[in-house]
């Protein structure tokens, strides 16, 4: 089959490699209708996060179910599913609690040794605990197909940082990043409830989707101006719940510095690039808690599931541009040179 291998820094290839096949009875073997790319992967992309030569990379997909082994009882050859960008026994007691990113047998697509989700086809370890069933007739449905997709990382990821953030009705939220995540939980936030967004970017292409999701308000600047801007929108107090969605340090200075005391950050950027800028002692005088981290999505996706089958929400927009297995590498260069802002890569 022919699958997306990283060798070196901007060194993306689609290459032959061995079909994968069952080699244990809890696994199964999905053929890939759709995948993306994700910001994350940009890290290895640009030599910031190691791989060795030849890796495989992507960890979001749907597709059809071709083979189970003998121990799968919730999936069948021929359904539609979605994979969360983790796999997780669902029996653990840390899958048992909601925290299937912590799996004590879990593990991350494109890691040695296994497949990843940009390639035609992907063995999946656990697959009853890891593999989410959806309807058939949507793999019929471009559009539903794209929206679905979403399900496997950043709508999620943009919940769980609302969720973090501790997102209710009436609330004031405010979104420090106008990437795939941080529009995701623009439409989490409105999702929840939330009475005013304010959505943090300077790609007007990516805050009109933020108002399209549900922002009330939009904020250009960076750093201290940015800081200004949101409590001069908030009476001077900031926002009750605050999402982190980029990872560096200047995000998560702009994400305390606009957050009303007493309030939340929910943070779900990776940390890259340096130091995270926090100041316990701002956040102890001012109340601030601080939650988050990797996004335990295969347990938000029964609950987002319905709402995105009846329109409720639709993530699809984040994807502007769509590739086919042979063009990822060039949807790597266009995510990196901020051509675009999440790539769709088809495979039928």
């Amino acid at each position: 089959m022919r699958a997306t291998t990283i060798h070196a820094p901007f060194d993306m290839r689609v290459e032959d490699v061995p079909e994968p096949l069952v080699q244990l009875p809890t696994d199964a073997v999905v053929r890939v209708l759709r995948a993306c790319i994700c910001g994350s992967d940009l890290w290895a992309y640009r030599g910031e996060s190691a791989r060795q030569p030849g890796q495989r990379i992507g960890h979001e997909f749907l597709g059809i179910v071709e083979e189970t082994g003998s121990e799968v009882s919730g999936v069948r050859t021929g359904d539609l599913v979605v994979a969360p960008f983790v796999w997780s026994d669902g029996v653990c007691d840390y899958c048992r609690e909601g925290l299937t990113t912590s799996c004590v047998h879990g593990g991350f697509w494109g890691a040695v040794g296994y497949d990843g989700g940009q390639g035609e086809a992907v063995r999946v370890p656990f697959a009853d605990g890891t593999l989410v069933r959806l309807p058939k007739e949507a793999a019929s449905d471009d559009h539903l197909l794209s929206a679905l997709l979403t399900l496997s990382d950043v709508m999620g990821t943009g919940h769980h940082a609302a969720l973090g953030a501790g997102v209710r009705k009436g609330a004031t939220v405010a979104v420090v990043g106008d990437g795939a995540v941080g529009l995701c939980a623009v439409l989490a936030a409105k999702r929840l409830g939330a009475e005013r967004i304010i959505a943090l970017g300077r790609h007007e292409v990516r805050t009109d989707i933020a108002r399209s999701f549900g922002a009330t308000d939009v904020v250009a600047a960076r750093g201290e101006d940015a800081v200004a801007a949101v409590r001069e929108l908030t009476r001077g107090q900031g926002a009750h719940a605050v999402v982190e969605a980029v990872g560096t340090e200047q995000s998560m200075r702009t994400a305390v510095g606009i957050a009303r005391d007493g309030g939340a950050i929910g943070f779900v950027g990776v940390p890259h690039g340096s130091g995270t800028g926090l100041d316990l002692g701002v956040m102890f005088d001012r109340n601030i808690a601080l939650r988050g981290g990797v996004a335990p999505v295969r347990t938000y996706i029964p609950e987002l599931l319905p709402d995105i089958l009846d329109g409720t929400i639709d993530p699809s927009p984040v994807f502007d541009l769509t590739v086919d297995l042979e063009g990822v590498p060039d949807g790597y260069k266009a995510m990196d040179e901020r051509t675009a802002l999440k790539v769709l890569v088809t495979n039928s």
